[in-house]
C-alpha cells in the first residue's frame, strides 16, 4: 500500500484522518494562497488544493492529500484572519447571518500519474453575537488560525445555530469525500465496522 501524505499543517485535518483510522505522514505545503476576486472561486480553490499537493510531492511513491477551506459571507471571502482586528471584523459580519464553508480536496497518486478533486460546501447559521462574547472569544486566541475566525469544533460551537451539509467540512475536511476519493485511487479506508459487527 502506498504511504499517504497529508499536505497540511492543520492539526484539525490530521485529527479527522486519524478519526477514520488512516495512517499518514504530514508535510506542510508552502504555496501562495492569494485568491483573485475576478476568477470563479471554486476553480481557484481546486487549483490551490492541487498546487498544495504538488508542493508536498517529495517522494514519487506516495499518495498526497491536500485541501483548502474558505468561508464566504455576503460574497466576501474570509480566510484566516491576519490580526485580532480582522478576526473581530469577521465575527461581527458573521453574527446573525448565514455563510458558506467550502473546502476543495485534491488527491494525487504520483506512481500511477492519477489525481482526483472534489468540492464540498456547507451552510452555517450564526446566532446574534454580543460584543462582549466576541471580545472574550478573541482573547482565547482560538479564532486566529481558522478560516472565518471561528472553530466549530471548539469554543466557537456556541455561536452556531444550525448547519446544512457536512459538519466535518466546517472543521476542515469532508471525510465522506476523502473516503470516496481514496477508494477511487485504490487506497483502502479502514473497515473497522465490519470487524466490530462480526464480534457482535
Amino acid at each position: 500500500m502506498k504511504p499517504l501524505i497529508l499536505a497540511s499543517a492543520s492539526p484539525r485535518r490530521a485529527d479527522l484522518l486519524r478519526q477514520i483510522g488512516l495512517e499518514f505522514a504530514v508535510k506542510k505545503a508552502e504555496v501562495d494562497e492569494t485568491l483573485d476576486a475576478l476568477r470563479p472561486l471554486p476553480e481557484q480553490l481546486l487549483e490551490l488544493a492541487m498546487r498544495k499537493a504538488w508542493a508536498a510531492a517529495e517522494k514519487r511513491d506516495c499518495l498526497i492529500l491536500a485541501a483548502d477551506t474558505v468561508v464566504l459571507c455576503d460574497e466576501r471571502i474570509m480566510g484566516k484572519p491576519a490580526s485580532s482586528e480582522e478576526a473581530r471584523e469577521m465575527l461581527c459580519r458573521l453574527s446573525g447571518c448565514c455563510h458558506q464553508v467550502t473546502t476543495a480536496v485534491a488527491l494525487l497518486d504520483l506512481p500511477a500519474g492519477r489525481s482526483c478533486q472534489a468540492l464540498e460546501t456547507t451552510t452555517v447559521w450564526f446566532r446574534e453575537l454580543e460584543p462582549e462574547e466576541i471580545e472574550s472569544y478573541l482573547a482565547s486566541g482560538e479564532p486566529l488560525d481558522k478560516a472565518g475566525a471561528y472553530g466549530i469544533q471548539g469554543w466557537g460551537a456556541v455561536f452556531v445555530k444550525k448547519i446544512e451539509g457536512c459538519y466535518f467540512n466546517v472543521v476542515g475536511l469532508p471525510l465522506h469525500r476523502v473516503g470516496s476519493m481514496l477508494r477511487v485511487l485504490g487506497h483502502p479506508v479502514p473497515d473497522w465496522w465490519k470487524a466490530a459487527g462480526s464480534n457482535g
